[in-house]
């Protein structure tokens, strides 16, 4: 009776070690796929977006930000975590000669205006104290949701800037500007104050590299469009509306995001090779030193995609709706869907479909001379078969 018990006892010691085992190892077993999961750190997705220069003839930095834009939607970062900032409106410049868009290419068949643009600071709320709180999170409390950065440390950043800058300065508005040592110093303080988990830092303008020259602060990496002592050139000139349509670094950058899904391997290697001398004429540069990560192991997606909070777990959950209610809303779904328009803002005719089609004939309207010398020439003949004193006729 006394070895039947001691049996007993050890047989369920052994049961009671071997599901402990069990359970460890599938608790080491979800937490290397959330490991996986969550392998580069972070759990959401923040892009801030700035066009600092204003008057028609920086049409093109627009276009190079509402481009940014439309790429970062398109790859799944809502306009909820895009703080974008436009110091002018050029879709609503009456110089524009096709109101309310506003076109990254020549051809004139990508509008990147859109009509679901949200502009967060436009005009003269684009300025150095503006753009620094917003980095930093010194904002009044009045300040409305979509004016702010709500990162975390779990938050990777993309900021995009474009204008005109010299060695180690970016102008704002043509009347102030921020220094490559303010820069930096923004960058800290959001390390300090945890507002961001990895960094990617890119700008399009003259010397654009040393902008990025005083950074110090962890976790960035850095990307410019020229050297210091390099000008960063313009691209596609269209004479109908008179100006440059984008700048040549960014044009590149974007056509090369058009080829990336949200599901992309691509990795930061190859975004650094997408615009070399011989077609940017100037000198691109970037800075991996401060990152922890080996570029080549940093998708794309990393920054310019969006990651959604996922929580692993091994309990079942009953869905509550019925199949057949399920169905029907489905169906639903479809239906409003079809009744949808067919062509929705990010998904227009991608950049590198269209970088070889022969522009569009534009409609033929007669020349201002032409009309003048018309009726003249109609006055000349009145003249000739009525005379003067039919004139009372016609007034």
């Amino acid at each position: 009776m006394a070895v039947s018990h001691c049996f007993s006892r050890a047989a369920s010691a052994f049961t009671a070690v071997l599901l402990f085992s069990f359970g460890c190892v599938a608790a080491s077993h979800i937490e290397d796929q959330a490991e996986q999961f969550f392998r580069s750190g972070h759990t959401n997705n923040w892009a801030v977006l700035v066009c600092t220069s204003r008057f028609w003839f920086n049409y093109r930095h627009v276009a190079n930000t509402l481009s940014v834009y439309r790429s970062v939607k398109r790859l799944g970062i809502p306009d909820s975590h895009i703080v974008l900032m436009l110091a002018d409106d050029m879709a609503c410049n009456p110089r524009n000669p096709k109101p309310a868009t506003v076109f990254s290419h020549k051809n004139m068949e990508l509008n990147v205006y859109g009509d679901d643009v949200e502009v967060d600071y436009r005009s003269y709320e684009v300025t150095v104290e503006n753009f620094l709180r917003v980095l930093t999170g010194r904002i009044p409390p009045s300040t409305p949701r979509s004016k702010r950065l709500l990162s975390d440390d779990r938050s990777n950043i993309l900021i995009y800037m474009t204008g005109h800058g010299g060695n180690g300065f970016l102008k704002f508005q043509d009347s102030e500007e921020i220094t490559n040592i303010e820069l930096a110093d923004a960058f800290e303080q959001m390390w300090q104050k945890r507002r961001y988990n990895e960094l990617l830092f890119i700008i399009d303008t003259c010397q654009g590299a040393s902008m990025y020259e005083r950074f110090y602060s962890p976790n960035i990496m850095a990307l410019a469009s020229s050297q210091v002592g390099e000008d960063s050139l313009s691209h596609q000139p269209d004479p109908a509306i008179g100006v440059h349509l984008m700048d040549r670094y960014t044009f590149y950058v974007l056509e090369f995001l058009e080829e990336i899904n949200p599901a992309s391997q691509t990795n930061m290697n190859d975004l650094f090779q997408v615009c070399p001398k011989s077609l940017c004429v100037s000198t691109p540069g970037h800075r991996t030193d401060l990152f922890q990560r080996d570029p080549k192991n940093v998708l794309i997606t990393d920054f310019f995609g969006s990651v959604r909070k996922v929580e692993i777990t091994t309990e079942t959950i009953n869905l509550q709706q019925d199949s057949e209610i399920m169905e029907s809303s489905y169906k639903e779904d479809q239906m409003d869907e079809e009744l949808m328009e067919p062509l929705k803002y990010a998904e227009q005719l991608p950049v590198a479909q269209i970088i070889h089609q022969k522009p569009k004939l534009k409609d033929w309207h007669p020349p201002g001379g032409f009309i003048l010398g018309l009726w003249a020439l109609i006055i000349m003949v009145f003249f000739k078969t009525y005379g003067i004193k039919h004139m009372k006729f016609i007034f």
